[in-house]
């Protein structure tokens, strides 16, 4: 989540500590499990398991309830939250592993420090650093599946280019729930995005069509015989 014209919804490492009171409070209410969270100061993210399909609820519950704390602390009215947040389905255990590092190196890629341990306002950082960890991560996988010298060695480096390129188009890729299985739809080859006739901004229209589906820049450089410089220029236009 996003706050409004992208100021400081988190003044304080108090204010990050109530936010997750209240998100605790919240998986109680809805079943909710978090695996994983990162705390910034103007937004943050999660990685939850939420086997009842009541995000909406969860959400409008954790983000209500810190707009009244913090519009009461600050004594400012109106709305805190900019737009609704976004989300996404984990449908692949790559995904998952490739979401844990976004989600954990968000302070390192913002240059506010050097390593994860040292930022201590994601899940990670805490156990790196054998903290408490909040009441609503304890069954967390990162708390279940790794000891500390398995998540250190995981966390030692960020998303490489090519693995945060995966990412994006991951993140793109069309999904279907089906009996409560998450399943992502097959995208079509790119051979059937081009014609050999095709103008430059047909051509255009459908690398960004494919780019949107799922494809990776590089893979559709590769197809056209294009360079990854220019491909990002096309996808860029369109995103404007």
């Amino acid at each position: 989540m996003l706050s409004i014209a992208e100021a400081n919804i988190f003044s304080d490492d108090k204010d990050k500590e109530t936010f997750l009171r209240i998100l605790c409070k919240a998986c109680r209410v809805y079943d909710v499990i978090v695996h994983d969270y990162c705390l910034m100061d103007n937004h943050y993210h999660l990685l939850i398991e939420n086997a009842q399909e009541n995000l909406s609820l969860f959400m409008r519950q954790v983000n209500a309830n810190y707009a009244i704390y913090y519009n009461k602390k600050s004594k400012r009215t109106g709305h805190l939250w900019q737009g609704r947040y976004r989300s996404w389905y984990i449908h692949t255990e790559e995904y998952l592993y490739r979401t844990i590092k976004y989600i954990e190196f968000n302070p390192v890629e913002a240059g506010m420090v050097a390593h994860v341990r040292d930022y201590p306002h994601t899940l990670g950082s805490r156990l790196l650093n054998a903290e408490t960890v909040p009441r609503c991560a304890r069954d967390s996988m990162l708390v279940r599946g790794y000891d500390i010298q398995e998540l250190a060695a995981f966390l030692e480096a960020p998303l490489g280019k090519d693995e945060a390129a995966e990412l994006e188009a991951q993140r793109k890729q069309s999904v279907s729930v089906e009996n409560k299985r998450v399943k992502h739809r097959e995208k079509k080859e790119l051979a059937r995005y081009f014609d050999d006739g095709m103008s430059k901004a047909d051509r255009n229209k459908a690398v960004y069509e494919a780019y949107r589906d799922g494809h990776t820049q590089a893979s559709i450089a590769r197809y056209l015989g294009l360079s990854d410089a220019m491909v990002n220029i096309i996808v860029k236009k369109f995103r404007i």
